[in-house]
Parts: structure tokens; sequence; C-alpha cells
């Protein structure tokens, strides 16, 4: 931290970025009510003053870090409040609720600690913290949603789902032991056939973590999760060690995972079914992403306009399907830019990582990006039918408490690298 210094370029961007924020209120209001209430507004006006508020307090203790990134969270973050609106009011002012808690959590991380690379000495206790909230997700929790899985712990109508939180303490453990074990797992020692691997026991840890942590999620069936930590696993050695044998092999033990679990969980058997051929349950389990892909090509390149579709049709449309309520009422168009910000965040997230000196934070900025590409990239396949549909949220647009505050968490952790790779060449 170097005194205090306004960062021009993010706040001209914020501001941007709030204008239409505020605009796509302003538009919603006049479709549901012919003309502009201004109470319509107030929400968008707290919202953009909280993005403003947050600038400045990183104008203080991350004068240094990425200016364009935060502005590509708050634009999508605010489509997402407002798209959810248009869905559920109740829920939009809950999603903004949720959005200001996650930049307070995120003004936190630029804080505390004060050094990301001090989160490596605690990364067997981060792990177990992980796991235990899992299991205690299992043995105490409550279904919040009704699936009839307990995937969610809290109390007095204010739930939060752990694997949200197990997906940051996941990547922290991977790049703390990826870091201080990488010349050990880089160069194999033991030959088996024509593949040449380390020794077991530097591979145990990262396996029995990662194994743990799988059979909990599928305990939950939460098969969306379950593979986004796969994708982090397999990234992050291969970020780590550079040997293309590792994902190699787990994408091979992963195929053959599912087709054990093909033949051994129904629920695996149908969730495939219904992916290959969703019409055949058209009036059953397939409604959902028949209505999804219907709305998606309703909306066409340019969509409905704001509340002038009917993305209410699609059951869960405020979670898992809420790219289905983006491509009817925005267009091809409006998806194509949402998701070509993500683009961009994860590559700006990915250049971080390659500045960064420290052999941790580098692990831990690439472990963190590769969780938002995997997250998108599950979740638009599903909605689009490119892959078995999985339960996981869109980044900054789906409603969910969970994974707002942890998106923020992470972007926290991102920006408190990127400030201190500038600080440190200065």
């Amino acid at each position: 931290m170097r005194g205090y210094r306004l960062r021009w370029t993010e706040l001209a961007l914020l501001t941007f970025g709030g204008a239409i924020v505020t605009g796509g209120f302003s538009l919603l209001s006049m479709a549901q009510h012919r003309h502009l209430l201004q109470s319509d507004l107030r929400y968008p006006g707290i919202y953009v003053a909280s993005t403003i508020l947050l600038s400045l307090w990183m104008s203080k203790f991350a004068t240094r870090a990425d200016q364009l990134v935060f502005p590509v969270i708050a634009l999508m973050a605010g489509v997402g409040i407002l798209v959810i609106t248009r869905l559920d009011v109740a829920l939009g002012h809950r999603q903004l609720f949720w959005t200001v808690l996650g930049e307070v959590a995120l003004a936190l991380v630029l804080v505390f600690p004060r050094r990301v690379s001090t989160l490596r000495l605690y990364k067997y206790s981060w792990a177990f913290l992980g796991l235990l909230l899992i299991a205690a997700t299992i043995v105490a929790g409550t279904d919040v949603s009704g699936s009839g899985y307990k995937r969610w712990i809290g109390f007095h109508g204010v739930y939060l789902q752990p694997v949200e939180l197990l997906k940051i303490l996941m990547a922290i453990f991977f790049a703390a032991y990826l870091d201080e074990k990488r010349e050990l797992l880089a160069s194999a020692r033991i030959q088996i056939g024509p593949i040449r691997v380390p020794p077991f026991q530097y591979l145990a840890p990262l396996v029995v973590m990662w194994g743990l942590s799988l059979l909990l999620l599928v305990k939950q069936n939460d098969l969306g999760s379950a593979l986004l930590f796969l994708g982090i696993f397999l990234a992050m050695i291969y970020v780590g060690t550079a040997r293309a044998i590792y994902p190699v092999s787990g994408l091979l033990m992963f195929v053959a995972g599912v087709f054990l679990a093909f033949h051994l969980f129904s629920h695996v058997r149908t969730r495939t079914e219904l992916w290959l051929d969703p019409w055949s349950r058209a009036s059953g389990t397939g409604y959902q992403v028949i209505q999804g892909l219907i709305a998606l090509g309703v909306g066409g390149v340019g969509g409905q306009g704001l509340g002038q579709g009917h993305p209410n049709f699609v059951p869960v449309v405020t979670t898992d399907f809420i790219l289905s309520a983006l491509g009817e009422e925005l267009g091809l168009a409006g998806v194509a830019c949402l998701l070509g910000l993500l683009i961009f965040l994860v590559f700006r997230g990915l250049s971080v990582a390659i500045s960064a000196q420290d052999g941790f934070e580098k692990l831990l900025a690439a472990g963190l990006m590769a969780t938002l590409a995997i997250q998108t990239i599950v979740i638009v396949g599903g909605t689009t039918r490119l892959m078995p549909l999985t339960g996981v949220p869109l980044p900054f647009l789906s409603y969910g408490g969970s994974s707002v505050l942890a998106n923020f968490v992470m972007i926290g952790l991102l920006l408190k690298i990127s400030s201190g790779i500038t600080e440190r060449r200065d």
C-alpha cells in the first residue's frame, strides 16, 4: 500500500457500466408500467454507488491492482441483478443484497491477509475446513430447493452452499501443495511401462483431497460441482508441473468413471439419456431443457427486449437456466457480449498469473480463473445441450448468495495478487 491514488480508468469504466445497468432498469420499468417509475431506479442507484465506493476503497488498499477487472465484474453483476429482478422482483432485491455483501467481502480480502502468500502456510487447514463443511452439510444440512438433497446450511431464512466456499479452499490447497512439490512432481522417477510417474507419496495428498471432495459431492448428487472440481484439479496440476501426462491420465480416469457411474447410478443414467433425447420426455424431466432451448431460439439475434419475452416458462430460470432468460430477451448479441466479458476476465486473470513472480500466487491466480472458466463452460454447455445439464451457476449472472460471495472473494484475491505484482515492480 502506497498512499492514496484515485483509479481514474476504473472509475470511468464503472460510470459507463453503471449507465448501462441504470438504462436497463429504465427500459424494464417502461416495459412493465408504460412509463418510468423513479422508485424502479432506487436499487440500481444503490448498486452503482456501491461499485464507486469499492473503487475508492481500492484506491487506498489496492492502488496498483488491475483497473479493468472490477468494471467487468460490476457490469456483469449489474446485468445479473437486472435480469433476476425482471424474473422475480423479490429475488432481484436479494441478489442486490448478496452482491453488495460480496463487494464488502472483496474489500476485506484486500486488507486481510496482508499478503496472499501467507495463505500457503495453512494449506491443510483450508482443505480440512472445506471437507468438514461439506460433511456437516450432509449430516445437518437443509433441503431448500426441494430436490431431496441437503446442500445448504443456515437458519432463519439465510442459507449458504458450502460447496461454493470449497472451490476457493481447494484452489488454495492445490496451489500451495503444487508450489511446494513442483520439482518433485515435474521430475518423474518411477517407470510404469512407457509412463514415468512421481513416487505416489507426493501425489497422494492431492489425490486424497480431490477424491474426498468428489465422494462427498457425489453423495449429494451434486454432479456439476464434482465435474468442476475435476476440472480445477487437472488444470492446476498441469499448470504446476507442465506435464501433459497428468491431465491426460485424469481425463482417461474420468471417462472410465463416467462409464461406471452410468451403469451403477440411476440419476447419472437419467441425466445422460435426457441429454441425448429430451423430446422423448417432453412432458416430464425433459420439459426444462426443451423450454430453455425454445427460449434461446425465440430470442434470435437481437432478443425480444427486456420485459417483452416469457422466460418464466422455463423452470428454475433464475439459477440453472439464466442463460435462457438472457438469450430470449437480450438475444444472441447480448449473450455473446456477456460471455465475451467472462472470457476477457479469464484471460486478464491469466495474464496476472503469468506476471506473478511468486509460485503460489501464480498457481492460485491460474486456479481461480480456471474455476470461473470451467464453471462457465459447464453451465453454458448444459443449457445449450452441448453436454449433459449440471446444476452450477453462471458466474455473476445466476441467482445465488453463496455463488456471489465466493466469486467476489476470488476476484478479491486476484486483485490483491495483481496489486502486489505492480508494487514489487515499482
